[in-house]
């Protein structure tokens, strides 16, 4: 790895473990009954994953909206389910055991046996475009909005835009300041939201901040999104060539 490569790589390490402690400080109302942290406890595949596949400027950076409970709240990385973060993109490194976690959501780390289907999708989509994790990197990351997973006092998933509206401020600014962290470091032509809302923060992030890059989304892979049932790589792939971000013959 080029002296370039680690340095772009570590100041995305060092701006993880900014976003890390702000969170960390921050305390969350009902309906939020458990908030899990994985760049602290899950840090080493995170960072490994920075290291690996952070290390140079981006075309596209692919903004997820926060983790999931079998996906990065398991692994550290984004949308990571475990075939996929450990397979296709070699990841494996420990992982904390979480102290006070919901026991319908345990951390396992990578021996978890449960899977994410949104991940299995994104990645997916990736593999089948890319062929490798290499090529892909040369021209595309994947990061997340959000580094918190929030589970309501059932163990049941919220997302950011589900919890209090008066928690959201504090969380949302320090998410804004790690987005623009991101894009100022990889510098991409395109950031491109994966599901409304994390386009909705990307174009606020780039509005406020004056930054460069060109805002764009693809549906989210969720099985949450009904639009998701049927054929979501190619959904993807169109929203990805009508905005400009990939040229008719991409995938």
């Amino acid at each position: 790895m080029s002296p370039a490569s680690v340095d772009t790589a570590g100041r995305l390490v060092q701006a993880s473990r900014r976003l890390s402690r702000e969170v960390d400080a921050l305390r969350f109302s009902s309906p939020v009954g458990f908030v899990y942290n994985p760049l602290r406890y899950a840090r080493r595949p995170h960072e490994a994953y920075l290291l690996r596949y952070a290390a140079t400027r981006k075309r596209v950076v692919l903004l997820g909206m926060n983790p999931g409970p079998w996906g990065m709240a398991q692994t550290g990385v984004p949308f990571g389910a475990i075939p996929m973060a450990s397979g296709w993109l070699g990841l494996r490194e420990p992982v904390q055991a979480l102290a006070g976690g919901h026991p319908r959501v345990p951390v396992k780390g990578f021996d978890c046996t449960r899977s994410e289907v949104s991940g299995m999708r994104l990645w997916g989509f990736l593999r089948d475009s890319y062929g490798t994790p290499q090529a892909m990197a040369r021209e595309l990351f994947v990061a997340n909005y959000c580094p918190l997973l929030f589970l309501d006092p059932d163990g049941r998933n919220l997302t950011p835009d589900r919890i209090s509206r008066a928690d959201q401020p504090a969380l949302f600014a320090a998410c804004d300041r790690h987005l623009r962290a991101v894009v100022e470091t990889l510098e991409p032509d395109w950031l491109v939201g994966v599901g409304l809302f994390a386009e909705g923060r990307a174009r606020t992030v780039v509005q406020e901040a004056g930054l460069a890059p060109r805002v764009a989304s693809i549906p989210h892979p969720s099985p949450a999104n009904p639009r998701s049932q049927k054929d979501w790589p190619g959904q993807a792939a169109a929203a990805l060539r009508a905005a400009g971000v990939w040229s008719e013959k991409k995938q």
